[in-house]
Formats: structure tokens, sequence, C-alpha cells
């Protein structure tokens, strides 16, 4: 914007960001702060629904080793015979892996975007007005994908002890969280994933443009009810492995039985 003064000298009021070459429609939406907090929100509501789930999948460990195994058998098995097995849990997996880099990302440039925008204004941001979870969201962001490695490591992948046995959930979670370092790295990491998602869930009514006082007590309590459900669920896993609730000595099918047959699997193309 251009300022000429009486002595006729052009004055010129630098951007506050320089924008960059546009993308053709509808990707340019995504190069505006208003597209980028519309991804946030959308794809942090795949990923809160995809948590539910997961944290509910997982409460078959309390029926013991045969029904959690049938339940990671049911899993590779989506599709029944109109697709080949483990299709469709991949295709969910790569779609679960879009969802976490569009969500990252989002996050990432929109606080860039906010810093290049404060650092353009004197004053600070008034943090007093500012909750807890919100001051504390660009912590337990990286936090939650620390632990989201660790617990592929842990548990998905098996690089992570010498005992681990392909497909033997059960075992896997035992011997696992059997360990209390371990434990406590899975509850330090459970307790930043539900402040996390107690301020996006809080959050993202606001970015979808969904934004009353009348609401607000329904937001908080909606936002509240979902971060304790989710925290209350993850953590009664370590919780109950270190109290011997789950356990191998609780088992009723020998490891070798689901290990062989995992591998039969494996043999087939399974993965």
């Amino acid at each position: 914007m251009a300022q000429t003064t009486s002595s006729g000298t052009d004055h010129s009021v630098p951007p506050i960001r320089r924008r960059g070459a546009q993308l053709p429609w509808p990707l340019n939406l995504y190069q505006t702060a208003i597209g980028k907090k519309y991804v946030m929100a959308i794809t942090g509501v795949a990923l809160l629904g995809f948590m539910v789930v997961h944290m509910i999948g997982n409460l078959h460990l309390y029926e013991g080793p045969v029904q959690v195994h049938a339940y990671g058998e049911a899993l590779r098995d989506l599709g029944g015979h109109l697709a080949p097995r483990t299709f469709l849990l991949w295709v969910m997996r790569i779609g679960l892996i879009v969802l976490f880099a569009l969500h990252i990302h989002s996050a990432v440039s929109l606080s860039r975007m906010s810093t290049q925008a404060d650092s353009s204004y004197e004053g600070k941001r008034d943090y007093i007005a500012a909750n807890f979870a919100s001051r504390t969201m660009r912590w337990t962001g990286p936090i939650i994908l620390l632990y989201m490695v660790f617990h592929l490591a842990d548990l998905t992948w098996g690089t992570r002890f010498d005992s681990y046995v392909r497909g033997d959930i059960y075992h896997n979670v035992s011997e696992s969280m059997s360990s209390l370092p371990v434990a406590l790295i899975y509850v330090a990491a459970n307790i930043a994933l539900a402040v996390h998602i107690f301020h996006g869930a809080w959050s993202m009514f606001q970015s979808l443009g969904i934004n009353n006082p009348a609401y607000n007590n329904l937001r908080r309590n909606l936002a509240t009810g979902l971060a304790g459900i989710i925290l209350i669920g993850n953590l009664s896993f370590p919780v109950a492995v270190q109290t011997g609730l789950i356990n191998e000595d609780n088992r009723s099918v020998p490891v070798g039985e689901l290990e062989h047959e995992s591998n039969a699997h494996a043999e087939g193309g399974d993965d």
C-alpha cells in the first residue's frame, strides 16, 4: 500500500508476509490461513475418530489373547473375499499417514504465519488470556510425534525388544509394558495426548466457523469427555500390565501356537 506525503515522497508499507506462487484452485485455498485451519480441523476430527476406535479395539486385551488375536486377524481380513488380505488395512494405514502429514504441516504453517504476523506489530501475545492446553500445543505435538515412532517400533515393527512375537498382540503388550520405564513413557505420552485432544476438540469448532457462546459449554464438555475417555482407556493398559491384570501367566494359548499361525500367514504373503 503506497502513501504519499506532502513532500511528494512515496512511502510503501511492506506486506506482513510475502505471497509465493499461487497454486491452481482449489489447492490455493490451502495457501491461506483459513484453508490451513480447515485442513487442520478436518484432519484432527479424522485422527480423533481413529484414536477412539483404536482405543476401543485395544480393550480386547482384557478378553485374553485369543480374542485380541481374532481382532487383529479381523483387521487384516477387512473386505472379506472382495479384496486381497491386508489390502484395506494398508489403504487405511496410508490414509492415516496422509492425515498425520497434513495435520502436522498445517499446524506448523499456521504457527509460522502467526509468528510472522506477531513480529510485524509491537507488543506481545497475551498469554494470560490463553489457557494451559493452548500454550502447550507446541510441546504436546512433538511429544505425540515421538511417542508414535516409539509405539510403532515397540509394538508394530518389533525392533525394541528381543522377545517380540509377530502377530501376538497380547504377548507383545505384556512384555513391553511390564518394564516400568516403558509403562511410564506410555503414561506421560498419553497425558500429553489428552491435553492435545482437549484443546484440539475445543478449537476445531471455531476453526470450522462454529463459534457461538450458547454452545461453548457443550464444546467444552465434548472436548473434556473425548480427552478423558481416551486418556482413561489408554492409561488402563500400562496400569493393567503393571498390576498383573494383563500378564503372560493369564494366557490360555501358548505363544508358539499364535506365532505359528502368524508365520503361516506371513509365508502366504500376510503383512
